[in-house]
């Protein structure tokens, strides 16, 4: 279960039980990975997620708005199935 992420060199990094398992610049990625390791509807998240323009990201907003992007096309895929 994908439980927490963080930002880190313009890419989403996520998290099972504080293993990593993933790094994902798309929105197509991140929905594959919480398909294939699940996800609950909620992750913690490391501060960089806040201060995404440190850590590769052209606005602090970015990685916010990619993960969203994943979660919404995660939703979409498994409501169609």
């Amino acid at each position: 279960m994908i439980d927490f992420i963080s930002a880190n060199n313009g890419k989403i990094e996520m998290f099972n039980n504080g293993d990593f398992v993933a790094t994902a610049e798309t929105a197509k990625t991140i929905a594959y990975v919480l398909e294939m390791y699940g996800y609950d509807g909620s992750v913690a998240t490391s501060s960089s997620i806040d201060f995404a323009s440190e850590y590769g990201f052209e606005n602090d907003e970015d990685a916010e708005v990619l993960w969203d992007e994943g979660v919404k096309r995660f939703y979409m895929t498994n409501e169609a199935a």
